[in-house]
């Protein structure tokens, strides 16, 4: 009962802002650091595909166990936005500041709640063959 409320959780944790990748582009595509080759608008959409496909996945039992390890790789791997924000924002409102931040320790434990989803989902059963 309490693995399925927190694999909820973190489904949610991806599905608003995944579906908010291709709602509000722009917010995401700003953050996006330049040294990554490629265009903004690409790695924007590929995240956000990447959230709901993920979320999507935390939801359903016999995907959890592998969705949410791949949740913890994401907020792992969307990091240095968030550390690009804060050199982005360094001129913005003390209040966008502490935001940005802010966004840094919160995937720790956003990271923790992936791994706890992970080790409370059921194990997949291997295939078996009809001979076995």
């Amino acid at each position: 009962m309490l693995h399925d409320r927190l694999a909820r959780i973190l489904s949610g944790i991806l599905l608003v802002p995944g579906v908010l990748h291709f709602v509000a582009p722009k917010a995401f595509d700003s953050i996006v650091p330049e040294e990554i080759p490629g265009s903004k608008r690409f790695w924007t959409y590929a995240s956000g595909v990447a959230e709901v496909s993920i979320g999507a996945a935390v939801v359903v039992p016999r995907t959890r166990r592998t969705a949410a390890g791949l949740a913890a790789a994401l907020f792992v791997a969307v990091f240095p936005a968030n550390v690009n924000m804060i050199r982005l924002w360094v001129d913005k409102s003390p209040l966008l500041k502490s935001i940005a931040w802010a966004r840094l320790p919160l995937q720790i434990p956003m990271i923790v709640l992936a791994l706890l989803v992970r080790r409370g989902a059921p194990e997949r059963e291997t295939e078996r063959t009809p001979s076995e």
